[in-house]
C-alpha cells in the first residue's frame, strides 16, 4: 500500500495541499477554500480527496491559529507573576516610539491586564547568587488569589535574572501547578532564557496568552483526524522552519507564530540549489498578505527581532519573513483625497473578490487582473472555479467613475498601487539589509505571485525570475521538504578580556544537550546534526552579530578563532572593524537538526529549445498597450523550451505574466527560469 507525506497550508483565503507518493515518488497538489470558523473543515475537506485516509503515513501541517489569536486579541486571560518591584515592566516597555516626531502615538497594549500582574519576594543577582530566596508561601498566597478572580486562564512567570539559572522560575512553576492544576504555567527560562527584562516577559507573556487556545486546537485537530481515520502523525511546522509533534506544539505555543510562511523560504532554498543560485528573494502573495525573504549563500535568514505590533516584541528564532497586508484580495479605494489605494484591507475568502461572485462588489487586485486579461475566468484553479469578468469590470468602474479614468486604465493603476506596495517589502528584506537586489534572483510563488513577478522584477532592479513548479501550493510544498529542528539559546553576558571558557563550554554544550534531548522526546533520532553560534558585539555597541562558531569547547586557540570570526564578520557587514577592542559575548545559541528524508524530484521531458505549442491567443493588457499575446499551459512545457513575452503560462493554482520582450526558459525540473537567467 502506497504511503503519502502531506503538506498542509492553511491560508486565510485557501488551504493549500502537496501529497508525496514514496513508492510511485509522484507529487500532487490541490487547495480548497478555507473555513475561518473552523479552519479543521477546511483541512479535512482538503483531505477528503484521499479515498482512503490510512494511506496517509504523515502529515505536516502549518497554521495560524497562534498568529490569528495574537493579531484578534483573542487569546487566553493571563496572570504574571514577577519579581518583586517589576510588575509594571511590560506596560513600561521601552522608550522608543513607532514614528520619532509622532507626538500622537500611544503604546500598544500588552496581552496582560495590570490588576492580574503579580509581585513574589526573591532576587537572583547577576552573578546567579540568591540575594533573597523565594517565598513560596507568597506564591501560594497568588495562586489563591489567581483563583479567585475566576478569570486567570494561564500563567506567565519572569523572574529578574532568571536566564543566569532559573531555580526560583522553576520551583515558581512547580508551586502554582500543585496549587493551580488546570492552570497553564510558561516559565521564562523555558521561552527565552535570554537578557533584557522587557523582552523576555513579553514572549513569555505571549506564549501563556495563546497556550489554552493552541492546546485546545491541537487537541481538536488530533481527534478529528482519528474520527476520519487520518494518522496520528502529525507534525506542526514551527517558526524557524522546522517540525515539532502536536503534544510539543501545545507546550510551546509561541514557537508556532509564523509557522506558515516558513515553507515556502525552506523550498526555496532547494530550488535555489537546483537552478544553481546563490542568492535569492522569496515572494509569496496570497490572497490575504504578500511575505518576502531571502536566501544568502544557500542559507534562509534567521531573527529573534519580530514585533506583533510596533513595541510588543517576540524574540524567538524565526525565519526572517517581513509580512504586508498587500494581496490577491486586497481592496482598491479612494481616500479622502481622492487618491486611489490598495489595501491593506482584504476581500478575504469570504465574499471574496468581486469576480469570485459571492456579493463581493468592491474591486481587488484579482478583478484588475482579470479585467486586463491576464487571469482567464474561464481558465480559475484549473477551471474547477468559474470567475464572473462581468462582476469585475462593473467593481473597478465604480473606482473609475470617481476617477474620471476608463476601466483599463483604473485596472493597471490598482496593479501599480499593488506592485509599489511590493517592492517596499522586497527592499525591507534587501536595500534595509545592505543587500543588492541586482545580486539576487526573484522566487514568485503564491497564488497570486508569479502574475506580479516580472513588473517586479523591473520595478525593484532584480535581474532574474524564478516561478518555481507548484507556485500555489509552495509553502505547503516545502513543507514535506523541511527537518525537525530545535533552536535554543542562554545568555551569557562575558568579555573577551574577562572570558570564562570553562562557563562558556559548558554552556554550549548544555544547549546541544537540550536540542537533542528536545528532538528525542519528540521522536527524532536519527541523522542528527548540531550548530552553534555567539552573539557578540564590540564593546559600547548596542546590537550583537551572530558569528557561527565550528567547536564545542572554549580554549585559547578556539576562543581567538572566535573573535577573528566577529572581526571580520563586522567588516564584512559594516565596512570597517576595530581589531584590538574588547568584544562582548552576550548570547551562546545551538542549533540542533533531524535530516529528514526528501522526497525525490523528477525531471521532466526534453524539449528542442523553441517555444511549444500555445493554447490559443487573448488580448492582454499592458503599460504599453494591449497585446495579442499565446496563452501556453504549463504542463506542456519541457526542459529547455524557451518563450519570448508577451506570453501567458496558466497551471491550475496560478498564471504567470511574461511582459513583451521578455525571455523565458524551462529548466529539467520544470522550473520557469525569466530573465537574466533564461540564458539571453
Amino acid at each position: 500500500m502506497a504511503g503519502y507525506l502531506v503538506g498542509i497550508d492553511v491560508g486565510g483565503t485557501f488551504t493549500d495541499f502537496v501529497s508525496y507518493d514514496s513508492d510511485s515518488k509522484t507529487i500532487e497538489v490541490w487547495k480548497n477554500p478555507s473555513t475561518p470558523q473552523d479552519p479543521n473543515d477546511g483541512i479535512l475537506n482538503g483531505l477528503g480527496r484521499f479515498e482512503t485516509p490510512g494511506e496517509i503515513n504523515n502529515v505536516r501541517l502549518g497554521t495560524t491559529i497562534a498568529t490569528n489569536a495574537i493579531l484578534e486579541r483573542k487569546g487566553a486571560t493571563v496572570g504574571y507573576v514577577t519579581t518583586k518591584g517589576f510588575r509594571d515592566v511590560p506596560f513600561i516597555q521601552r522608550g522608543n516610539r513607532r514614528g520619532h516626531y509622532d507626538i500622537t502615538w500611544v503604546k500598544p497594549k500588552p496581552l496582560v491586564k495590570r490588576r492580574h500582574c503579580y509581585e513574589v519576594d526573591e532576587r537572583i543577582m547577576a552573578d546567579g547568587t540568591v540575594q533573597v530566596p523565594l517565598d513560596e508561601a507568597g506564591l501560594r498566597d497568588i495562586a489563591k488569589a489567581v483563583k479567585a478572580t475566576g478569570e486567570i486562564e494561564a500563567l506567565a512567570v519572569n523572574f529578574l535574572f532568571s536566564y543566569v539559572t532559573p531555580e526560583h522560575e522553576r520551583r515558581a512553576k512547580e508551586v502554582l501547578e500543585a496549587e493551580l492544576p488546570d492552570i497553564p504555567v510558561s516559565i521564562s527560562f523555558d521561552v527565552l532564557p535570554k537578557w533584557k527584562e522587557y523582552e523576555r516577559a513579553s514572549t513569555t507573556i505571549a506564549d501563556a496568552y495563546v497556550k489554552p487556545v493552541v492546546s485546545q486546537q491541537m487537541n481538536t485537530i488530533r481527534e478529528r483526524f482519528r474520527e476520519n481515520g487520518i494518522t496520528d502523525h502529525v507534525a506542526i511546522i514551527k517558526s524557524n522552519g522546522g517540525e515539532m509533534t502536536i503534544d510539543a506544539a501545545a507546550n510551546s505555543p509561541i514557537q508556532m507564530t509564523v509557522s506558515g510562511p516558513t515553507g515556502g523560504v525552506i523550498a526555496g532554498k532547494q530550488v535555489a540549489r537546483m537552478a544553481g543560485v546563490d542568492h535569492l528573494v522569496t515572494f509569496d502573495m496570497g490572497g490575504t498578505s504578500t511575505d518576502c525573504s531571502t536566501v544568502v549563500g544557500g542559507n534562509e535568514s534567521f531573527t529573534t527581532d519580530f514585533d506583533i505590533e510596533f513595541g510588543i516584541p517576540i524574540q524567538i528564532p524565526m525565519i526572517d519573513i517581513r509580512t504586508i497586508g498587500a494581496g490577491g484580495g486586497s481592496i482598491a479605494w479612494i481616500d479622502k483625497g481622492g487618491m486611489l489605494r490598495v489595501g491593506p484591507e482584504s476581500a478575504g475568502a469570504e465574499p471574496g473578490p468581486a469576480c469570485y461572485g459571492n456579493g463581493g462588489t468592491r474591486p481587488a487586485v484579482t478583478d484588475a487582473n482579470v479585467v486586463l486579461g491576464r487571469i482567464s475566468p474561464d481558465n480559475f484553479l484549473g477551471g474547477k472555479m468559474s470567475l464572473d469578468k462581468d462582476a469585475a469590470i462593473a467593481a473597478v468602474k465604480s473606482v473609475a467613475d470617481v476617477l474620471g479614468r476608463s476601466v483599463e486604465d483604473t485596472a493597471l493603476a490598482i496593479l501599480q498601487i499593488a506592485n509599489n506596495n511590493m517592492v517596499g517589502a522586497l527592499g525591507s528584506v534587501l536595500i534595509e539589509r545592505g543587500l543588492d537586489p541586482r545580486d539576487f534572483a526573484l522566487l514568485a510563488f503564491g497564488g497570486a505571485g508569479p502574475l506580479h513577478a516580472n513588473d517586479l522584477m523591473n520595478d525593484a532592479g532584480i535581474p532574474s525570475g524564478i516561478v518555481p513548479n507548484y507556485p500555489g501550493q509552495f509553502s505547503a510544498f516545502g513543507f514535506i521538504m523541511t527537518d525537525a529542528r530545535v533552536d535554543v539559546q542562554r545568555t551569557v553576558q562575558m568579555t573577551s578580556r574577562a572570558f570564562d571558557q570553562t562557563r562558556a563550554t559548558d554552556t554550549l554544550r548544555e544547549l546541544v544537550a537540550t536540542g537533542r534531548a528536545e528532538l528525542d522526546a519528540q521522536g527524532y533520532t536519527d541523522n542528527i546534526e548540531a550548530y552553534r553560534f555567539v552573539e557578540a558585539r564590540y564593546l559600547g555597541q548596542n546590537y550583537e552579530l551572530e558569528v557561527p562558531i565550528a567547536f564545542d569547547v572554549f580554549d585559547d586557540t578556539t576562543a581567538a578563532q572566535m573573535y577573528q570570526a566577529f572581526h571580520d564578520l563586522h567588516k564584512s557587514r559594516f565596512g570597517f572593524n576595530i581589531p584590538g577592542e574588547s568584544i562582548d559575548v552576550i548570547t551562546i545559541k545551538a542549533t540542533v537538526v533531524s535530516v529528514t528524508d526528501k522526497p525525490v524530484l523528477a525531471t521532466i521531458a526534453t524539449g528542442d529549445g523553441t517555444p511549444p505549442t500555445s493554447r490559443g491567443v487573448r488580448p492582454v493588457t499592458f503599460e504599453d498597450g494591449t497585446h495579442d499575446t499565446p496563452v501556453y499551459a504549463r504542463p506542456d512545457l519541457r526542459s529547455g523550451d524557451r518563450i519570448t513575452g508577451p506570453a501567458i503560462i496558466e497551471e491550475a493554482a496560478s498564471v504567470t505574466v511574461l511582459k513583451p520582450g521578455e525571455p523565458l526558459r524551462v529548466d529539467e525540473h520544470g522550473n520557469l527560469l525569466i530573465g537574466k537567467l533564461a540564458g539571453e
